[in-house]
């Protein structure tokens, strides 16, 4: 029990101890044991509490903290309780505390250790008060403030201030800016008062720290400007631009590289768009409408500039018709000119206003200002069956030329002939019928074929696809032309003359101005209806027109006959007014018919039908051309337009009755069976007669097969026993010719392979014999080998005890030689012994010396020394 009382507090921990009687709560700190006593209770959950220790360049913050007096100790009060200032906030550095401290009663931690704040060069923090308060600079502060704490530096927090943001600086590149906008009224870093919303740039280039009453907007950057590139700017309002202009609201101006490089856009500039420069080669032009010139727009003025130039459109220029290409005109080309307002022209002639004239090729032509081209007009070529109308605006005179190449004049030109849509039609269809014929021609040329199939690989023939045909359509300014066919005659009439003309084809007819085709209209069909062709060009035949009538007969019978006339027209062409006859009746083909139908009627109906029946033809013919006696006349003539019938051909006659027809066609068909029976019974016949014939040719047929047959067996039998004996002959034979060509080829083998035998031996000695010799000249070679090695050896050992007796001998010295020869013989020995020498070989030129293996003999003395 006195254990659990016993509080051991290790150091730098503490603990709140609460006295019952006092209800004071104090710090025991360690190291130290304390024994609780009765009264006495442990707090903060009865736990050791580890004292706070904040580290170099970190802070805390606590919560009603204790209060200290003017030497920073801890005050109490009088009942021995710590004083704390309740509701307020302390910083804590390691600094103000640089060793551990515990939290006394009523003190809390409200955060947990920090790393104070380092603010980086180029950035600040921002800070706002929350209350009233002087700073660490003696400047006033109060609640609501925002300034900031600029870098590099350490901020330590403060309590009457909270941390907004870290500002951090913003680099402006070259060739850009920051739009800066003031939140309230302020003094920028340059000295410069703005109002709230105000904005401006900065264009230093380098780092930028907006200010606590700055907000930047954007970066803005530079516009590159070129020779081919411009800005077009519009004045927000009155100001002075970077260029030290004065700018008025609404003016629009243009930044060129002869200002700058390049541009940023102030605040009270907007860029209206980019402006690219116009290049003009020196075969352009153009024309400036509203001209820039002395600081101002030129309303309503034009400005011609021609090529080889670069420049930029001012504001409120506007280009007319774009960049224009040098008229070039070659020598079958000329310009219709007009004149807008008096003008002098570069050949000093004078034009007044509105007057047209031309010019003429082969030269350039650039318009001026006062001029402005009509139209550009060539020499037209025709051809003899080609034409154009032209008017003459003056007075008003049409007319038409062909054959030579025209130009219009500059009071003439091109006049729209209007045809009827009848003639229109006819005409395209001509057109269309021409074009593609010429089509095909040239398919037929290139192809090589001119129908309309083309041979495939399997040689066969498959349709082709016609040639695609353009789409028709007159040019009214060409004179109408209309290909007459042959044997066709076409009148063309002159309203102002009233004169007509007839062109008889085949021919091309070309129409004036105050001419126009007559168009004819035809009954066609069957039986023939009216209104059913037209054509401009009328065939003069000979040709035929088949008509149906119904006619009656004197006993009532009704009949419907088709029937074909054959008709051409009796023209002279070298009269004009029998030409004009032709064109007399509109439907010559509808008034021939009805003419002759009625001529047919009438005569069919003087005859029954059993006498029309049996002589229709000469009733008819008589009926159409009448009688001269008994004899019919040969042709029918109509002298209102010298047409002219010359044959009736009958093509049917059909009762149109009911029973009438039904009994004509029982009697016909009863004709036909019996006419059907008739010949069925002759071919029946005939077949008989054929079978019998054909049956005894069989017959005899077969014999004579049967004979044929037993001859070919005799021949059979000889050819067997013929193949029997050549047979047997050529077994024989061929036994015979293979015992002796085996017993051939047998020797042979024998033969050969004895020889084969003997060639392996000799192959065999010979390669023995060359493997002896390459061993003998190994052998050889290998010793030859040794002794030069042996050679080289002593060769070499000697070389090396001749170097060795130099060195030696070198290495004694002369001098050291005449000693030794000059001692004695036992100092000579011991001498040689300690230089390690058996003998020396000491010689001249007069006096050779032997010595081996003895020191005496190392020198021989002269004879006469």
């Amino acid at each position: 029990m006195e254990d659990q009382r016993l509080i051991r507090i290790p150091p730098f921990n503490y603990v709140h101890i609460t006295d019952g009687n006092t209800i004071l709560t104090r710090v025991v700190i360690g190291p130290a044991s304390y024994v609780l006593k009765d009264h006495e209770q442990l707090k903060l959950g009865g736990k050791i509490m580890k004292m706070i220790q904040i580290p170099p360049r970190n802070y805390c913050v606590i919560r009603n903290p204790v209060i200290l007096d003017e030497n920073r100790k801890i005050t109490y009060d009088d009942y021995g309780m710590v004083k704390v200032n309740y509701g307020e906030l302390e910083v804590r550095t390691s600094e103000t505390h640089p060793d551990p401290f515990p939290l006394y009663p009523s003190e809390e931690i409200e955060h947990e250790i920090q790393k104070i704040p380092i603010v980086q060069p180029n950035c600040a923090l921002k800070l706002k008060a929350i209350r009233d308060f002087v700073d660490s600079s003696s400047k006033e502060r109060h609640a609501g403030d925002e300034w900031l704490c600029y870098g590099p530096c350490t901020y330590i927090p403060n309590i009457n201030c909270q941390i907004i943001e870290t500002v951090r600086s913003l680099t402006i590149k070259p060739n850009s800016a920051l739009k800066i906008r003031a939140k309230k009224e302020t003094t920028d870093k340059y000295g410069n008062a703005r109002k709230a919303g105000e904005e401006w740039l900065i264009r230093e280039i380098g780092d930028y720290l907006p200010q606590v009453d700055e907000e930047v907007v954007e970066e803005i950057k530079s516009i590159v400007l070129t020779d081919k590139r411009a800005l077009h700017l519009r004045a927000l309002k009155s100001f002075k631009d970077i260029y030290n202009i004065n700018r008025k609201a609404g003016e629009e101006w243009l930044v060129t590289i002869e200002n700058s490089d390049t541009h940023i856009p102030d605040i009270y500039e907007i860029v209206v768009k980019q402006a690219d420069a116009i290049v003009l080669t020196n075969r352009q032009y153009c024309y400036i409408l509203d001209p820039f010139e002395g600081g101002k727009n030129k309303w309503g003025k034009r400005e011609l500039r021609k090529g080889e130039c670069t420049f930029f459109l001012k504001p409120f220029e506007t280009l007319e018709s774009g960049i224009q290409d040098i008229y070039v005109l070659a020598d079958d080309e000329a310009l219709l000119l007009k004149a807008k307002e008096n003008y002098k022209d570069e050949e000093g002639e004078d034009h007044t206003a509105g007057e047209m004239w031309m010019i003429y090729g082969p030269r350039d032509y650039i318009p001026s200002v006062e001029v402005s081209v009509v139209e550009r007009r060539k020499k037209i070529p025709l051809d003899e069956n080609e034409g154009i109308y032209v008017r003459d605006n003056r007075t008003g005179e049409v007319k038409a030329v062909s054959g030579e190449s025209y130009m219009l004049k500059s009071y003439e030109s091109l006049w729209e002939m209007e045809l009827s849509p009848e003639v229109e039609e006819l005409i395209k269809k001509q057109a269309v019928s021409e074009a593609l014929s010429t089509s095909r021609r040239v398919v037929s040329k290139r192809g090589g074929r001119g129908s309309s199939l083309s041979r495939t690989s399997s040689h066969s023939w498959s349709p082709v696809e016609e040639p695609p045909v353009k789409e028709y359509s007159r040019d009214k300014t060409r004179a109408v032309t209309f290909r007459v066919p042959s044997n066709t005659a076409v009148q063309v009439h002159n309203f102002r003359t009233q004169i007509s003309r007839v062109v008889f084809g085949p021919d091309r007819v070309m129409l004036q101005p105050d001419e126009q085709f007559t168009v004819i209209t035809l009954s066609g069909g069957i039986p023939k209806k009216e209104g059913q062709i037209k054509d401009i060009a009328l065939m003069l035949g000979p040709s035929f027109m088949s008509d149906i009538v119904v006619v009656e007969t004197s006993d009532h019978a009704s009949l419907q006959m088709t029937l074909s006339y054959n008709w051409y027209f009796d023209v002279n062409k070298e009269n004009p007014i029998e030409c004009n006859k032709l064109f007399a009746i509109k439907d010559f083909i509808g008034d021939a018919c009805k003419t002759i139908a009625s001529r047919v009627r009438g005569s069919v109906s003087c005859f029954t039908f059993e006498d029309f029946h049996q002589r229709s033809a000469d009733i008819i013919k008589a009926g159409v051309f009448g009688k001269k006696g008994d004899s019919i006349k040969k042709e029918i003539r109509f002298p209102a337009n010298n047409c002219v019938i010359t044959h009736v051909d009958i093509q049917s006659v059909e009762p149109t009755d009911e029973r009438t027809q039904a009994s004509l066609k029982k009697s016909v068909n009863q004709a036909i069976e019996i006419t059907t029976e008739a010949s069925k019974a002759r071919a029946q016949h005939e077949a008989a007669k054929a079978e019998q014939i054909s049956r005894n040719r069989l017959e005899l047929q077969k014999v004579q097969d049967e004979i044929d047959a037993e001859q070919e067996k005799v021949k059979l039998i000889e050819l067997k026993v013929k193949n029997v004996e050549v047979q047997m002959i050529g077994k024989a034979t061929g036994e015979a010719l293979a015992k002796a060509k085996s017993q051939k080829i047998e020797n042979q083998s024998l033969l050969e392979q004895t020889e084969l035998t003997e060639q392996a031996k000799k192959i065999e000695n010979e390669t023995e014999l060359g493997l002896l010799k390459e061993q003998y000249y190994a052998e050889v070679a290998h010793q030859k080998a040794l002794d030069e090695l042996e050679i080289n050896k002593a060769k070499e050992l000697a070389a090396i005890e001749t170097q060795k007796f130099q060195e030696i001998v070198d290495a004694i010295g002369r001098e050291t030689i005449v000693a030794m020869a000059k001692a004695g013989p036992e100092l000579q020995a011991k001498l040689l012994k300690g230089l390690g020498l058996k003998g020396f070989m000491l010689m001249n030129s007069k006096n050779p010396i032997n010595l081996f293996s003895t020191a005496s003999g190392f020198i021989q003395t002269p004879s006469n020394a």
